[in-house]
């Protein structure tokens, strides 16, 4: 618990430390994305050296030619996709930030208002929603987010709404159907096993966590699809 207690003094101290730069990183979209980077790297390293934290990334098998074992016909040639990720701590959000180019994320809105960090956040064209049931104008969220795809940002989304603890599947939100309909856009799953190391609430433990990439889903795949492929590697 000793080492718990220690990682998040120094992830404390870390974030605050970074502050500044995030202030200055507003007055530029490029500028500020390297300092979220930077940030996200801290947290990866202290998560490493205090923590003994490490962490895999597994992609979907190809053969000498870099093409999928199993060929996917709903492949998007220009590789765009929608992220559908399992949510189970602060790593996997970390890990997918600094390995995927020109991310953006929805997450609940009250993040935005987190002072310098949340500004940070809508600086780098994050996108905030209301969680309530009924709340959140659809339309309206998928005008922001297509007009971020067509910058060429790449939607990463958490499906279940929250994060969980291992071994939980909660029933994913409708929206992410909405909007791969919408935009057209197949979907990439991705299951974790991060909350075996880093748990929403309690000592965190040291060992070797995952990020598992699935084959693409097509935009008309259904919700139970979906979440099975997410959890297929999950914890």
């Amino acid at each position: 618990m000793l080492r718990t207690i220690i990682f998040k003094m120094l992830l404390f101290i870390w974030f605050i430390l970074f502050i500044p730069f995030l202030v200055v990183g507003l007055i530029s979209f490029k500028l500020e994305r390297k300092f979220i980077f930077l940030d996200a790297l801290g947290v990866l390293f202290l998560a490493r050296i205090i923590a003994g934290i490490k962490y895999e990334i597994h992609y979907p098998s190809t053969n000498e030619d870099g093409i999928p074992l199993k060929h996917n016909i709903n492949q998007r040639l220009d590789g765009r996709s929608i992220i559908a990720a399992k949510h189970m701590s602060v790593l996997e959000v970390a890990i997918l930030l600094t390995h995927i180019p020109n991310y953006f994320f929805i997450m609940k809105r009250e993040l935005l208002w987190i002072p310098i960090y949340g500004w940070a956040f809508a600086r780098i064209g994050l996108i905030g929603v209301n969680r309530k049931p009924g709340a959140t104008n659809m339309n309206a969220l998928a005008e922001k987010v297509t007009n971020n795809i067509m910058k060429g940002m790449t939607l990463i989304i958490f499906p279940e709404g929250t994060r969980v603890k291992p071994g939980v599947r909660p029933k994913l939100k409708r929206g992410l159907l909405f909007l791969a309909s919408h935009l057209k856009l197949p979907i990439t799953p991705v299951g974790t096993d991060t909350g075996l190391y880093w748990p929403k609430h309690g000592k965190m433990k040291p060992g070797t966590a995952h990020i598992y990439f699935g084959n693409e889903l097509p935009s008309s795949a259904t919700l139970e699809e979906i979440s099975e492929a997410i959890n297929r590697h999950s914890a």
